[in-house]
């Protein structure tokens, strides 16, 4: 056993080992104290078949570890000659089947080497940038307390093109640290004619815990069984998960003997497993496929998480894909402007909750005037200016099941288009020109408006710029005011159809058009003033705008 913490724990895990019929010989990390080695012998004193190892210093990704596996191993084959097989297992390691089912197993084996053993070309785990670098370069610096060392001192060899001579006749393999070696296969390593050599290479490769024995054991065994019966799961950064009480169904499924990491107060987990006759509900089917899977699922969960869902655990990044929103959503660039009551009307047509501007300067326009919305989310423009991305994702989050609409423009707050343009879940319909509507009621002249309707002008291009974009995601229907006054009931269709398919009835109304009489002559006047308005299109003059009666649906024909 390697430990270095937790000694209560090791006290009870080392009982139970050697309860069992199982010798058991110690390694303490010598940066662990003296203190803890004496509370350690002093709980497990009563017991003949307990041996401490020869101390040393274990640092992660060093020698450290495969030195006192070594001196550890030493021992346990000096002083119990009727060992036929070593099970190598750390602090944090719990038996979660009975020890007998351990024994009978190795005996049914009893020249069979449990290792994870593959070569660098093979193995696909590896996390860090190096695989094969690790045996061909030196590491003399700590990865962990001399970062910048250890990281500058790989550049250097690489420029360099230093690499390192690998002893003839080792062939480097991989695989996890814990292990099971018969006693013939074990003794062979620890007393090769070339162990020396091998150790002085061995002391300069990048985590040699995970490749000193797994490389030498090619060298003497006559069977390998190339899986290890301890059960470690590992993340997408290399880092081992931690098992807690409420992972006890879970380990009752996997066909695995030890489990680890556990969580040092996972008391449930401790009283299950360490009972004399193990955990009898273990003794149902294992399933260790079920057990990837979660895994994998898990990993999947942390990279990209649940859609839609950003919170403080686990803020994801751009580069790991997945849908930045929770559920599809529509967003109205000026229909406001052109419609006396498009609001009501869109909330009945298509059974969805319609808000105002959601990103207006001055406040957060919810639907029916809330000032709190589900969630807890307050109509602050500048609590919702601070992380706009998370406000609408938030937002989004709260309601799902409900489909959510509102209304966007040039006078809104900017800040959130980037996020418009790359949400796969946003469905965009856009009135270019429409923004010039409020200006032409405001009742100012066109010289008073003029530049407000340049600004707002050039604000919009850009959003059409963005939304042009080859890496733009969002489903964008777009038509120039001229184009949508000339056939309202034919674009109000296809939105109504983008958002609702599934719409048990279409409504035979339509929203109620502002009187656009005179509107022509106001774009007139904004170019007399210096302006070119281009957005709206090739506005119908007056006289073409006399509004004809239009049915909401298409024609169809009836058999």
């Amino acid at each position: 056993m390697l430990c270095h913490t937790a000694m209560d724990r090791t006290a009870q895990l080392a009982r139970h080992w050697a309860t069992h019929g199982c010798p058991v010989v110690i390694h303490l990390d010598r940066r662990a104290g003296d203190a803890a080695l004496a509370t350690l012998t002093a709980a497990l004193q009563d017991l003949p078949n307990i041996r401490f190892s020869r101390r040393s210093a274990c640092e992660w990704g060093t020698f450290g570890l495969v030195h006192a596996t070594i001196d550890a191993a030493t021992q346990m084959l000096a002083d119990f000659p009727q060992v036929t097989h070593v099970f190598l297992a750390s602090g944090s390691c719990l038996p979660i089947r009975p020890v007998r089912a351990l024994q009978d197993h190795l005996a049914a084996h009893p020249d069979t080497d449990f290792i994870e053993s593959v070569t660098t070309a093979d193995v696909g785990w590896t996390v860090g940038g190096l695989s094969t670098e690790r045996f061909t370069l030196r590491f003399p610096f700590s990865w962990r307390r001399n970062r910048r060392l250890f990281d500058g001192y790989v550049a250097l060899q690489r420029a360099l093109g230093f690499r390192r001579r690998i002893p003839e006749g080792l062939t480097p393999h991989l695989g996890s640290q814990w292990w099971c070696l018969t006693r013939k296969s074990l003794d062979a390593i620890l007393n090769h004619p070339m162990r020396p050599t091998y150790d002085r290479y061995f002391k300069r490769v990048w985590i040699p815990d995970e490749s000193y024995f797994q490389t030498l054991i090619r060298q003497v065994s006559t069977r390998i069984e190339s899986r290890s019966l301890t059960l470690s799961k590992f993340d997408y950064q290399g880092r081992p998960h931690v098992f807690y009480d409420d992972h006890l169904h879970l380990l009752r499924q996997t066909d695995a003997f030890v489990a680890r990491k556990i969580w040092h107060d996972a008391d449930l987990l401790y009283r299950t497993f360490l009972t004399p006759d193990g955990d009898r509900a273990s003794r149902i089917a294992p399933s260790p496929g079920k057990i990837n899977r979660l895994f994998a699922k898990a990993v999947e969960r942390r990279l990209k998480g649940r859609p839609g869902l950003f919170m403080q655990s686990r803020f994801p990044t751009k580069g790991r894909g997945g849908n930045r929103s929770a559920a599809p959503y529509g967003l109205f660039e000026g229909f406001d402007e052109i419609f006396e009551d498009f609001r009501p009307w869109l909330a009945q047509t298509i059974e969805a909750r319609v808000h105002g501007h959601l990103f207006a300067f001055d406040h957060v326009e919810y639907a029916s005037g809330e000032s709190v919305f589900k969630g807890g989310l307050a109509d602050s423009a500048a609590l919702r200016d601070y992380n706009p991305r998370s406000f609408l994702t938030s937002l989004i989050w709260n309601t799902r099941g409900e489909t959510q609409c509102f209304q966007f423009g040039p006078t809104d707050e900017q800040d959130i288009t980037p996020f418009l343009a790359g949400d796969p879940n946003a469905n965009i319909f856009l009135i270019t020109g429409a923004f010039a509507v409020p200006l032409w009621r405001s009742g100012r002249t066109a010289a008073e408006v003029r530049p407000e309707a340049a600004r707002l002008q050039k604000i919009e291009a850009e959003f059409l710029k963005l939304l042009a974009a080859p890496d733009t995601k969002a489903r964008v229907r777009t038509w120039s005011l001229a184009e949508f006054v000339e056939n309202p009931a034919e674009p109000l269709q296809q939105l109504v159809d983008d958002l609702n398919p599934r719409a048990p009835h279409r409504s035979g109304t339509l929203p109620r058009l502002v009187n656009l009489v005179g509107f022509s002559s106001f774009l007139q006047d904004l170019r007399n003033q210096g302006m070119q308005p281009v957005l709206m299109g090739d506005f119908p003059t007056d006289a073409e705008l006399a509004p004809p009666e239009q049915p909401f649906a298409r024609p169809q024909i009836v058999r």
